[in-house]
């Protein structure tokens, strides 16, 4: 690992933790030519996943892009962000044990509805009201029944 002070070669890990739920290493070097200390962040470098749109166009998988949806679903809910990232880095795991690596959207949505419902029921209903394109008043009746049936 290249020093970004003076880059030179010559540096040793002092110090090693698991971040992001053991997802990635976070690690405190130390240059033994300037003796100025610094952070890597080391994960594992995983096949990209495609996406597979509703209108069957594919585009490369964003974390991002999840946690986006999800912290609009919980905006002004007691839920904190290290859940979120639970959550993500769960429905991530899951994604890179399917055997294909084009998988539809429709799927991650159904993982995170799955996962907001046990985590908070009104960011679940916020969230399946867009992700299921709710038309009216009857759909959110319909929805908010069938999940205090269960």
């Amino acid at each position: 690992m290249l020093c970004p002070y003076c880059s030179s070669e010559q540096t040793r890990v002092i110090n090693s933790r698991s971040t992001r739920g053991g997802v990635s290493i976070r690690r405190r070097r130390k240059c033994e030519t300037c003796q100025r200390r610094f952070t890597t962040h080391e994960i594992v470098e995983n096949i990209p996943l495609l996406v597979i749109k509703k209108n069957m166009s594919r585009e490369d998988y964003s974390r991002d892009k999840v946690i986006s949806g999800i912290k609009r679903a919980c905006q002004k809910r007691p839920i904190p962000f290290d859940r979120i990232e639970e959550i993500v880095n769960n429905i991530e795991k899951s994604l890179y044990n399917e055997a294909s690596r084009e998988i539809p959207t429709r799927q991650i949505g159904e993982m995170i509805l799955k996962r907001l419902r046990d985590l908070d029921e009104v960011a679940y209903v916020r969230f399946a009201s867009v992700y299921r394109d709710f038309k009216d008043v009857r759909e959110f009746i319909k929805e908010i029944t069938a999940l205090q049936k269960k």
